[in-house]
């Protein structure tokens, strides 16, 4: 009888392990921030919930948390909360964190990038190695790709050329473009593109550029009276790759990286279907709402990279490590 409950015993605590354990790791969770509205169609946010839904239905015990709207962290706060482990994972303009690795201001540089195609050139170039070398070495990886276009706004007037900028107060989402612009006689609103629209709205800011999928799921419409739309002379390309920490990828078993990596792939792809369409649902909804569209001329677009040449380029190529090259090799992807 006493060997009877000696090994009851014993196989209520082996049985008692293994649930243990199988909870243990169960709760293996991620935690995803990022600042774009969510449940409203923010392409940059489906990217990240696709990633978490595909990866909960692959079942390897891991559970990706998505908490959009700055709702955990505030938008340029996202890269430090990465290494200090307060999150995991972000969807993420890579040029917020251009303060820890000026480097990453290449991803937001007038004019570098031209177009959706052009943009998957740039991804396979060794322009974009370099870009990746830098975010590993600064602890993080990337999980998927992603470039938006964007545009030009203005609250009271329509801004295509360098002169229709003198004067106003300007929200850049960047430096290398608060350069172009101040170059262009602006002065510079420094703010993410989440505050935008109170910006406008109480005189903050007469201007803005920023993404054509920000444009949209923020609402900006309903505060300016003109858009310059990306068009045929897109100037505004802005890296907003899915990143995470490499801590926390580390911390992965490796049927839950492979899990992760085959989701963000999947994401990728449609985010690439759908960038394009970002750019024609940007024009559709500001007319819909009575905002003028107009778009850059040849010309128009010229004398912008001129501007930049003599500030932005000029600025990168003297101050950042290795600034010169990187321009260079973003320039020779034809």
């Amino acid at each position: 009888m006493k060997k009877q409950i000696s090994w009851s015993m014993t196989a209520l605590g082996l049985a008692a392990a293994a649930l243990m354990a199988t909870t243990a790791q169960a709760e293996t969770v991620l935690k995803a921030s990022h600042q774009f509205p969510g449940g409203k169609g923010d392409v940059r946010d489906e990217m990240v919930q696709m990633i978490a839904r595909d990866v909960a239905a692959a079942n390897v015990d891991l559970t990706i948390k998505v908490f959009p709207g700055s709702s955990l962290v505030k938008a340029q706060e996202q890269w430090k909360a990465m290494l200090s482990g307060q999150i995991d994972m972000t969807s993420f303009p890579l040029d917020y964190a251009s303060g820890f690795h000026p480097q990453f201001g290449a991803t937001l540089m007038p004019g570098l990038v031209k177009s959706h195609e052009h943009a998957q050139r740039i991804n396979a170039s060794p322009f974009m190695k370099d870009i990746k070398a830098v975010i590993e070495e600064g602890g993080v990886k990337v999980l998927a790709d992603a470039w938006l276009a964007g545009a030009f706004g203005g609250k009271d007037k329509c801004i295509q050329r360098p002169e229709d900028a003198a004067g106003l107060k300007v929200r850049s989402a960047g430096a290398t473009f608060s350069q172009m612009w101040a170059g262009a006689g602006a002065s510079i609103v420094s703010i993410p593109s989440s505050e935008v629209y109170s910006a406008l709205q109480q005189g903050v800011a007469q201007g803005t550029d920023t993404s054509s999928g920000s444009f949209v799921s923020f609402r900006l419409y309903e505060q300016l009276k003109c858009i310059t739309a990306p068009g045929d002379n897109a100037l505004w390309f802005m890296y907003e790759p899915v990143l995470i920490s490499m801590k926390s990828w580390d911390k992965l078993n490796d049927a839950q990286k492979k899990a992760l990596m085959t989701a963000s792939k999947k994401a990728e792809a449609y985010f690439n279907t759908e960038s394009k369409k970002l750019d024609e649902e940007l024009v559709d909804v500001y007319k819909k709402n009575n905002v003028k569209v107009v778009t850059l001329s040849d010309a128009d677009a010229d004398a912008w990279r001129a501007v930049a040449q003599k500030t932005s380029y000029k600025v990168f190529a003297e101050k950042v490590p290795g600034g010169k090259e990187l321009i260079e090799k973003a320039l020779s992807v034809k």
